[in-house]
């Protein structure tokens, strides 16, 4: 596995899932830029209960940026072309919220607030 810090925007509304464990976990499909002009298909799972509560938050559309540990994947379209994609089991999360609280935070008297992601 690579570690990763990978910015794009969510493809779908993220989904809560429940384990044989009875633990519950998110996943959710990104879209990222790729250095040849295409989009890369990123595949998240989030098992971090601080994680999967700041992908459950998204939707559709919101730009995120996701930590964690990668594994590339290929694909074949309808056109049988192979196409570039990653697994990523996330382990951090930022957000736009994320970063102008933390901001916020910064400038009300220069007392640190967690951001809890």
């Amino acid at each position: 596995m690579i570690d990763v810090l990978i910015q794009g925007k969510v493809f779908a509304k993220p989904q809560e899932r429940i384990g044989k464990t009875g633990a519950p976990f998110a996943t959710a499909k990104l879209t990222a830029a790729a250095g040849d002009g295409e989009s890369l298909f990123i595949n998240c799972i989030a098992f971090d209960g601080d994680a999967v509560a700041a992908l459950l938050a998204l939707d559709a559309g919101d730009t995120v940026a996701v930590a964690g540990s990668a594994t590339p994947k290929a694909w074949e379209d309808r056109e049988g072309n192979l196409r570039a994609a990653m697994d990523v089991v996330v382990q951090r999360v930022l957000t736009a919220y994320h970063v102008s609280r933390k901001r916020k935070a910064m400038t009300a008297g220069g007392e640190h607030e967690s951001d809890g992601v």
